[in-house]
C-alpha cells in the first residue's frame, strides 16, 4: 500500500494533486502566479475546493498570464463576479488583477518572478523531515518575511500563512512527511 500525507485522503483529484504536483520545485513565472493566486482564493476554503474550480480559474483568469490580467477593468471584475465556477469574493478576485501588476513590477526590476521568490530559500527546496502531519508549520520566518515584502510590493491575500502553503505547494520546502513515498523522491531530486 502507498503510504501518503495524511491531508491528501483518497479523492481522486487530491491524490493526484499529493502524488504529482505538491512538493514539486515549480520555476515558470505563469505557474508561480497562478499558484500565489489560488493559495490566496483558498483563504477560509478548503484546498480541495480550489482544486474543484482550478479550470474556471484558468479560464477566468486568461491561464493566469500576468499581461493579460493586469489589463482587466472593473466590468471584467464584475463579469467574474457572476462567474459561478470561481470563488466569488470580490476582494480575492480584485486581489488577482492587483498581484499581477505587482508580478509585472517584480519581473521589470528582477526579471522574472522566479528568481525573486526562489531567493527567499537561497534557490533551492529545503528539506524538511516530518514525522506527521502535526509538526509541520503553518508558517515560519521565512513566510513571514516573504509575505511582508509581497504586501509591501502591493500584493493582496499574501499573509504568511498563505506565503508557506504557496511555497509547500511549488516546491520551495518539502514539507511531505517523512513516511510519504513523495518524501524521498522530491528530497532525490533536489
Amino acid at each position: 500500500m502507498t503510504i501518503r500525507c495524511a491531508w491528501c485522503g483518497v479523492d481522486p483529484l487530491y491524490v493526484a494533486y499529493h502524488d504529482a504536483e505538491w512538493g514539486v520545485a515549480v520555476h515558470d513565472d505563469r505557474a508561480l502566479f497562478e499558484m500565489l493566486c489560488l493559495e490566496g482564493a483558498q483563504a477560509g476554503l478548503s484546498w480541495i475546493t480550489i482544486l474543484r474550480k482550478r479550470a474556471n480559474y484558468r479560464r477566468a483568469f486568461r491561464d493566469f498570464d500576468p499581461h493579460a490580467v493586469a489589463r482587466l477593468r472593473e466590468r471584467d471584475i464584475e463579469r467574474l463576479l457572476r462567474d459561478p465556477g470561481i470563488v466569488r469574493n470580490r476582494l480575492k478576485v480584485e486581489s488577482v488583477v492587483r498581484n499581477a501588476r505587482a508580478v509585472l513590477a517584480i519581473q521589470e526590476e528582477h526579471g522574472t518572478l522566479d528568481h525573486y521568490l526562489w531567493r527567499y530559500v537561497e534557490h533551492r527546496p529545503r528539506q524538511n523531515a516530518w514525522p506527521s502531519m502535526r509538526d509541520v508549520p503553518a508558517r515560519t520566518e521565512v513566510s513571514d518575511r516573504m509575505s511582508r515584502d509581497l504586501r509591501k510590493l502591493g500584493f493582496n491575500f499574501v499573509g504568511s500563512t498563505i506565503c508557506y502553503a504557496f511555497m509547500q505547494a511549488v516546491g520551495m520546502v518539502n514539507d511531505h512527511t517523512v513516511d510519504c513515498f513523495r518524501h524521498a523522491e522530491l528530497a532525490a531530486a533536489k
